[in-house]
Parts: C-alpha cells; sequence; structure tokens
C-alpha cells in the first residue's frame, strides 16, 4: 500500500501543474494558521526526512514519512527538508505541531505518537495532489480529545486472516486511532491459541456450518436454512506477536478479549465438563444467546480461565485486558448444585453475584500481571470488581452509572457505534446486514460525555468506539465497505471537542479523503446519509 502511494507521490513530481495544500483533513486539526505571506515550501523529489539518529521509533516514523513521501531519510540536521522532533510542550503525549516555513517542513511531537500523527495529517493533506506539491507557510496543530480512540473487530464469528488484519490496522492509523479491540473468541468459534491447550484452538475454531440469512434465533434443525461451508481459522502466538508489532509501530494497542463466562460454546464444545451440564455442545452454528456458559461453581473453570488469560498476557501488552461480560444468562446457574453450593459459601443472594465473584478472581490474578479489566456493561448487574472499567455498549446508562462510581467509561452505545447496523435506508443498494440502521450523520453525532455528568464524573470517560461484528460480514472487502466511511466520523468524535464539529464542513472534508481510499484500493460506502 505505502509503496504504491511513494510512487503516485513520486509521479506527481515529475508533472508540471502546481497542487495547493489546505491542511483541511479528517481528522480536522485544531488549528490551522496560514501564514499572511501567502509563500510557499515546495516538495519535491529527492528531498529528506531527518530524525535524531539514537531513537529507533523516530527512526521508523521518518521511514513512513519517506515511504509515504517518495523521499529517503537522514539523520544529518542540515540536510533535512522534513524535520521530526519531540519536544512539544503538552501533557498530552499525542498532540502534534507541524510548521511549514522557508527551510522546509517540522514535524514535532510531545512524544513519538504526536510525530506520527503530525505526519498522518501531512500525508492526508498531500496524498490526493498531482503536480508540483505547494504547502503554504502555516502551522498547523492538533490534539486528540480522548486517550482512547478505539476500533473493534469480530474476528471469532468470521475468520480474517493475518494479512487483512494488518490492512484494518493501516486503516485505524490513517484516522488517527490507537485502540484496536480484538474480540477473538465465540460461541462459534475460538480463534486464540493456547500452547497448554492445544486442542482448544484446533477443535474449537471448527464450525462445520452456518445459518443463513435472517434465520437468526431458529432453533428447529428442520426449520433453519444453513450453508454447507466450514468456518475454520485461529491465530497462532507467532501471528499474534507479529500482529501486536505491526500495531506497536503504528502506535496502536491491540485491547484483546476472551469473553467469560458466557458465548462459550467453542470452548466447552472441548471441555464439556466446565459447563454446568456437563454436554454435549458443539460450536454453534446460528447466532443468539445460549443459556450455557461456564459453571461458576466448578473450580476447574478458574483454573481454565487463568491458563488461558496468562497466555493471552504473555502476548499482548495491553494494560487493558477485556473480559467480555456480556449476554450471559445466569439460567443454569440457578438450577446448578456446584453454582448454588458455590453462592452459599460466599454468601451471595442473586445469581448475578456470581459473575461478579468471576470477575474479581480474574481482576486480581491480571493484576498481579500489571493489568486491568475491561467489560461490557452488563458487569455493572452484580457489582463492579474494585478497578474495573466499563464499555458501555446499551446506550448510555451503564457508562454514566460506571462513572458515578468512579470506574473507567469507553463509551460504544448500539445508536451511535454498531457498525455492523446498516449504513443506508434501502437495504438493497448495501450487503446484508444484522439489521438496525447507522447513518454516518448519526456516528458523527455522537457525544460520548453525557450531559448530566458533573465534570468530574465525565472525566472518567476515557473514549469512544466503534464495533464491527461479523455473525453478516464474511470478507474483507464487507469488513471495509461497513467501516468506511463511518470510521471517519468516529475519528473527529475521538478527537475533536464538540463545539468545534460541523457536520456539513465535515462532508466537505470528506471528499477527498473518500479520493485517498480508492488510492488505497480501500473499499467503502459510496453514498451516505
Amino acid at each position: 500500500m505505502k509503496k504504491c502511494l511513494s510512487l503516485l507521490l513520486c509521479a506527481a513530481f515529475c508533472l508540471s501543474a502546481a497542487a495547493e495544500v489546505n491542511y483541511q483533513v479528517i481528522p480536522l486539526p485544531q488549528q490551522i494558521s496560514l501564514d499572511k505571506s501567502g509563500q510557499f515550501f515546495t516538495l519535491s523529489e529527492g528531498m529528506k526526512v531527518g530524525y535524531p539518529a539514537d531513537n529507533a521509533q523516530m527512526k521508523r516514523n521518518a521511514e513512513f514519512a519517506a515511504e509515504y513521501f517518495g523521499l529517503t531519510t537522514t539523520t544529518e540536521k542540515k540536510s533535512a527538508d522534513i524535520t521530526l522532533a519531540i519536544g512539544l510542550k503538552s501533557s498530552n503525549p499525542d498532540d502534534y505541531a507541524i510548521s511549514v516555513g522557508k527551510k522546509g517542513i517540522t514535524i514535532q511531537g510531545a512524544s513519538e505518537s504526536g510525530v506520527f500523527y503530525g505526519i498522518q495529517t501531512l500525508r492526508k493533506s498531500i496524498m490526493n495532489e498531482t503536480g508540483e506539491i505547494r504547502l503554504p507557510y502555516a502551522w498547523v496543530c492538533g490534539s486528540p480529545r480522548f486517550g482512547y480512540r478505539g476500533t473493534m473487530l469480530d474476528c471469532a464469528r468470521h475468520f480474517f486472516p493475518v494479512p487483512f488484519i494488518k490492512k484494518f490496522i493501516d486503516i485505524l492509523a490513517l484516522h488517527g486511532i490507537n485502540r484496536f479491540h480484538w474480540h477473538l473468541t465465540e460461541d462459534q468459534g475460538w480463534r486464540f491459541e493456547v500452547k497448554a491447550l492445544p486442542e482448544l484452538a484446533q477443535k474449537a475454531s471448527m464450525r462445520p456450518r452456518t445459518v443463513i440469512g435472517k434465520n437468526l434465533y431458529v432453533n428447529d434443525p428442520a426449520v433453519a436454512l444453513y450453508d454447507d461451508t466450514p468456518e475454520t481459522g485461529y491465530y497462532t502466538q507467532e501471528e499474534l506477536r507479529e500482529v501486536v508489532r505491526y500495531a506497536a509501530e503504528r502506535y496502536i494497542t491491540i485491547v484483546p478479549e476472551i469473553d467469560l463466562p458466557g458465548h462459550m460454546i467453542a470452548a466447552l464444545s472441548v471441555y464439556p465438563e466446565l459447563g454446568c451440564t456437563g454436554g454435549p455442545y458443539k460450536v454453534w452454528e446460528k447466532w443468539g444467546i445460549s443459556d450455557d456458559v461456564l459453571c461458576a461453581g466448578n473450580p476447574k473453570t478458574l483454573e481454565f480461565l487463568k491458563t488461558v488469560y496468562g497466555e493471552l498476557c504473555d502476548i499482548f501488552p495491553s494494560t487493558l485486558i477485556h473480559i467480555g461480560g456480556d449476554e450471559s444468562p445466569r439460567t443454569r446457574w440457578k438450577t446448578c448444585p456446584k453454582c448454588q453450593a458455590k453462592m452459599k459459601e460466599l454468601g451471595l443472594t442473586k445469581e448475578a453475584e456470581l459473575q461478579t465473584y468471576i470477575n474479581k478472581e480474574m481482576e486480581a490474578f491480571l493484576a498481579q500481571r500489571g493489568r486491568k479489566i475491561i467489560g461490557w456493561d452488563e458487569t455493572l448487574e452484580g457489582g463492579l470488581s474494585e478497578n474495573a472499567a466499563v464499555m458501555s455498549w446499551r446506550g448510555y446508562n451503564g457508562g454514566k452509572a460506571a462513572a458515578k462510581l468512579h470506574h473507567q467509561v469507553v463509551m460504544t452505545p448500539t445508536d451511535n457505534c454498531y457498525i455492523d447496523y446498516y449504513q443506508l435506508k434501502n437495504h438493497d443498494k448495501q450487503p446484508l446486514a444484522i439489521g438496525g440502521y447507522l447513518p454516518l450523520s448519526k456516528v458523527y453525532a455522537m457525544e460520548p460525555v453525557p450531559a448530566d455528568l458533573t465534570p468530574e464524573e465525565g472525566k472518567y470517560i476515557i473514549g469512544a468506539q466503534c464495533n464491527l461484528w461479523t455473525e453478516y460480514v464474511v470478507s474483507p472487502d464487507h469488513a471495509e465497505f461497513m467501516l468506511l466511511p463511518r470510521l471517519a466520523a468516529m475519528s473527529e468524535v475521538q478527537w475533536m471537542q464538540p463545539d468545534a464539529k460541523n457536520y456539513e464542513q465535515f462532508l466537505t472534508r470528506l471528499e477527498p479523503l473518500l479520493k485517498a481510499y480508492r488510492k488505497l484500493g480501500y473499499k467503502y460506502c459510496p453514498t451516505y446519509e
């Protein structure tokens, strides 16, 4: 991808027409101050990107810039035409400032990540230009509103190979996203290799068939319609480490999710003794919510979870580890002798507290490794464990409740953030989706910090995230179509202050970004509402 862009830019330098840059990109920089002199700096072939020789991250930043702009790198400050530097005075490490003047371009960041975001802003400013590229003398600076700027991809319902995961990460980087929430396990497939439990991924990753179309909750095999195409695949730990490295170079932290105690049918198909009934179970071929979950009263359940999460921590350096916690019925727990005995032992009065018991055990286990748990807002129902963060998806109320308790919150309500929903009213103009309707305008309208929180409570809203579930997303092209351009709207929610957002003005800046998508070979929804 980057080589292709580099060739395009190199070809552009050879043309005679001049192109002037306006720096009006997505997400919009916080400040764009054009020099009153009206002078330009001309970007031309043979120029160099300079970086400090003693900083490996800055070297990689310079290599990115050189690839994007068709230039070369240098550690000699005097010979640099684009200078990368750290030292911008700001408490936000992702802040950047771009200075364009007579001596060239300087991209300065509060840290290495800030420099990277400055490079991305300059990249988007020029990537559609042809001919001689002229950059007006200017001061351009950006500062993201939130520290957590996320996107989730479900690779459990449908498996996506590593090359696409890397492409997905590149798309996130283009939009200033810094968290990739990777959903790795489900009732319909287990995609994470556990070395101590080799049969888990080998067997639980295989789904012999999948329910077709809108037979969403049909339980009668004689009525439901299925395809005959097996869905298989899991990520080896070597592959996962490579993806972690790839993402880290782009300042993206991967937040892995292993769902518990529900959405565990695939795991139970291999280890039926971990369920309340003992099975037999098989990898689910349909969608929906199963009553069968991990047995909270079986001590082997925690042994299993600690083995899995222990290996997860060995691969993913993220401080936050997602434990799921959503859509976990307590039906089996109500009649399970082991679960009822555990409730009596712990002095619990309701089954929801059993989930909190498991969460607390896992929180203590992960804390020993310097990690914190984050879960969907159902984790509030039995009482939050001490340091748990909450991802609020069933509207804003769960997030508000957690913030009032001084727990960190990532807002991702379905009405604004579920990009597996249709994005156009006319369903015939787009691929099959799970339902719902989430147009581009509604994503853009999201406000992550509810007005009825106090300023102190509002500080606990650490970010926002869009989610791409894949019950009906069956290919990389389909995933990109669902993601873009709604991710562009989400990036402005994550970066911009609410009083600076303007949807009509956003649409004028979207057209150049769509052109960039085409150059980069990204699939996207060409119309929006």
